[in-house]
């Protein structure tokens, strides 16, 4: 532990919520059958306890994830004000160098979980088309989990807006008139563009459009953060609570929706209201808290949170092969993932930050550079 308010540590509970939105992405992932759907061959009984277990997941979406990041950017411009220009270079060369990466990888090791689940052909097709790699890097949907990286360098392009809401923190409220916007863009594209190959194309450049929202609530937190003492941020957790406990409750009603129709529910109104708006509840209700002690180890464990993100789908891969035709319920399954996936996957990345060459990969070492020859130098 350390003492309130010391410097070193003041940003732990960022780094706490860091931390829990990349493990939270494991039990996530885990809990959906290798197809991503939710377990829709077994009884409605037998899908409960997985269904509800990813209900208390699905609180850190990627929209954590998205904010977390914005906000760690701006107190790092706070820290060492930048040009726009400057930002943004650094910000490419930390995102999509990595992202060109690991979209190579997957793009290869993906064919093994499709050779042992019988789509082999359909991935090999994908990868010789133009078309195919072009949805890789721009729209990272090499992997479920790759969108990350793209979609967060769309919103930062735009950063200086967030800005407004540094200054005066009310701007952070825009976040549900952009969702209200997305809830209905996202109705009239699918309709008038369903069955066109740059559908994914249109919903993606509407998804960084309206989850600018997003990037003014980060930096409407860290305006919040400056100029509000303790028992400020405090006395807003009580109606934070309460409002995170609303959107939970409508969260478990669409989710028993799911358990007995064994589909994923995409058009439930109050559904979307409690994904979207329950990882701002959890990132203010994290600042509410902000003031108080935190345990150091959690600064020292976050900074694996990017590559545990980033690399769990290796793993997670290896236990839906190895358990594919298995007899194992639901429940049993995700158990059986659960404690493959997550500990192999921190002692990968931890080895990856030990490996001097790798260690850029997951953003735990400086990224490579060539090296200059000198003219005396044969090459």
């Amino acid at each position: 532990m350390v003492a309130e308010g010391s410097e070193p540590h003041r940003h732990t509970w960022i780094d706490a919520m860091r931390l829990f939105a990349g493990l939270s992405m494991v039990g996530l992932h885990v809990t959906a059958d290798a197809q991503g759907q939710p377990f829709p061959d077994v009884s409605a009984a037998e899908r409960t306890v997985p269904m509800l277990i990813r209900a208390v997941l699905y609180t850190a979406r990627t929209e954590l994830f998205l904010m977390i990041s914005i906000l760690l950017l701006v107190m790092a411009l706070h820290r060492a004000p930048r040009s726009y220009a400057c930002v943004i270079r650094q910000q490419a060369r930390r995102l999509l160098v990595p992202f060109a990466f690991w979209t190579v990888f997957f793009a290869c090791y993906g064919l093994l979980k499709a050779h042992a689940l019988g789509y082999g052909a359909d991935e090999w097709a994908r990868l010789m088309t133009w078309q195919g790699w072009l949805g890789f890097f721009l729209l990272g949907d090499v992997k479920y989990h790759m969108h990350f990286i793209p979609t967060l360098f769309g919103l930062l392009l735009i950063y200086p807006l967030y800005r407004a809401a540094q200054r005066a923190p009310i701007f952070g409220l825009l976040v549900v008139v952009f969702l209200l916007m997305k809830q209905q863009l996202d109705r009239e594209i699918f309709a008038l563009f369903w069955g066109s190959e740059w559908l994914p194309y249109i919903v993606r450049l509407v998804k960084i459009a309206t989850y600018s929202g997003y990037g003014f609530v980060a930096f409407a937190i860290y305006g919040l953060w400056q100029r509000s003492d303790r028992e400020t941020l405090e006395s807003w957790l009580g109606p934070v609570s309460l409002l995170a406990t609303g959107l939970f409750v409508f969260k478990l009603l669409a989710t028993r929706d799911v358990i007995e129709t064994g589909r994923w529910d995409f058009v439930n109104p109050t559904a979307y209201w409690a994904d979207y708006l329950m990882p701002v509840a959890l990132l203010v209700g994290c600042l509410c808290l902000s003031h108080r002690r935190w345990p150091v180890w959690i600064s020292r464990a976050s900074k694996y949170a990017f590559g545990i993100y980033l690399c769990h789908p290796i793993f997670l891969d290896v236990a839906e092969i190895a358990l594919h035709g298995s007899a194992f319920s639901p429940t049993m399954l995700i158990t059986l993932e659960f404690i493959w996936t997550l500990p192999a996957t921190v002692l990968f990345v931890w080895g990856l930050e030990r490996t001097a060459c790798l260690a850029w990969t997951v953003g735990l070492g400086p990224l490579p550079r060539l090296a200059r020859v000198s003219p005396r130098q044969p090459i």
